[in-house]
């Protein structure tokens, strides 16, 4: 199998949502977009050191960036670009679950590609050399399963707030960040300052990451729904305030978007020889 998941056990299990690795040839698309989830994603190319990534007219580089990099949390797409033959794995870590492991406030690295080893140091590249030596897929997460325990730099406990917080950003009739301050018993300041050291984002710009990405759900679901009925569903004032946000943070309309057939939950491929074509 190309792709495979492992998911950790206690206590890993409450802040890492998965580990995967994806060995073959990559996928019929020069580059794809990884639209925002909310959470932070660790990226390890296994056959060279080094990945690649563009600006957001997916025509620019980026970088050059080595083959570990923290992908912080962001409010907008990622264009990520494919090398033939490769393996790759990483951990996609849960909303508010990588902040123990890094060594700095989660909102430090928010929108940025960061090098593993500026936040690890000589670790990070031998994290990566240890992956690639190990004989199986299993000992390959067996590895990073058991460095992330080592690299533990906070309590593996989040600040009750914001687990309040989390919890009311999930809720499809919060009308307000104010209603979670309220729930939280924190002052806007202070929630917006545990929240964003923890979780990546300030808390209304994760709240719109949130909510994009149940729309997005009920989008897939619902091939045919429109865009009034998911607007009315999830939040949104109009249809037309459903578009800009579906324009912001995936980079084309919500027809373009289905048009395009994604195999892969939040990853968008660009095809053709016009990527830029794929704004529209």
């Amino acid at each position: 199998m190309p792709s495979s998941m492992y998911c950790p056990g206690p206590p890993l299990g409450a802040f890492v949502d998965c580990f995967w690795h994806f060995d073959g040839d990559p996928p019929p698309a020069a580059r794809e977009r990884a639209l925002p989830s909310g959470s932070l994603d660790l990226i390890i190319n296994l056959d060279a050191d080094c990945l690649d990534f563009f600006a957001p007219d997916a025509v620019t580089p980026l970088g050059p960036f080595p083959g570990t990099v923290l992908n912080g949390a962001a409010a907008g797409f990622v264009t990520i670009g494919a090398r033939p033959r490769t393996t790759v794995m990483g951990v996609h870590f849960r909303p508010g679950g990588a902040f123990p492991f890094l060594g700095v406030p989660a909102g430090d690295l928010e929108g940025t590609r960061a090098p593993l080893d500026a936040l690890w140091g000589p670790s990070a590249r031998e994290l990566r050399e240890r992956l690639a030596e190990a004989a199986t897929l299993r000992q390959r997460f067996v590895t990073l399963e058991a460095c992330l325990r080592e690299r533990v730099r906070s309590p593996l406990a989040r600040h009750p707030a914001v687990v309040e917080a989390l919890r009311a950003f999930e809720d499809p009739w919060l009308e307000s960040v104010a209603q979670v301050n309220a729930r939280t018993g924190l002052s806007p300041r202070q929630l917006i300052a545990r929240f964003r050291d923890q979780v990546g984002l300030a808390p209304k710009a994760y709240w719109r990451v949130r909510r994009f990405q149940a729309a997005l759900r009920h989008l897939e679901r619902a091939r045919d729904v429109g865009g009034a009925e998911i607007a009315a569903e999830h939040g949104y004032f109009d249809q037309a305030h459903w578009n800009r946000e579906f324009r912001t943070f995936c980079g084309m309309s919500p027809r373009a978007y289905l048009a395009h057939e994604c195999a892969r939950p939040n990853h968008v491929p660009l095809r053709g020889k016009n990527i830029q074509s794929f704004t529209a």
